[in-house]
């Protein structure tokens, strides 16, 4: 068995248009969009940004996005923190005791992104 890619469906918040605003600034390319569904990318990943607002879900929804050069995130990441114009949490790059450098983003809608870098993937 062999598998080609994996795509998440990630949930908007209660706003979808921020939603898709805020990972356009964050480097993603927008492929497709209706009222209900987008699909981004950056290099070869993809994910579904789904038009649908449930607080518990989001609140609880993780996923690892593996970049090269984590310190151009970064500083996208702490440029669009200090703007102001979208609500996100994040925490710089940290080396954590599994051995992976990573940045903890929060989205708009509450979703946490654990950005990790490449070469300790």
């Amino acid at each position: 068995m062999k598998a080609v890619k994996l795509r998440p469906f990630i949930p908007s918040g209660d706003n979808y248009e921020l939603a898709q605003r805020f990972f356009k600034e964050l480097g993603f390319t927008k492929l497709y969009a209706d009222a209900g569904l987008s699909i981004f990318r950056v290099g070869e990943q993809e994910f579904f940004l789904q038009n649908i607002h449930n607080r518990e879900l989001q609140d609880n929804y993780m996923l690892e996005l593996v970049v090269e050069r984590l310190d151009e995130w970064w500083s996208r990441i702490e440029a669009m923190a200090k703007s102001g114009e979208f609500p996100m949490k994040a925490k710089e790059p940290t080396l954590y005791p599994w051995g992976k450098r990573e940045i903890h983003l929060i989205d708009p809608a509450g979703v946490c992104w654990h950005i990790s870098e490449a070469s300790r993937a």
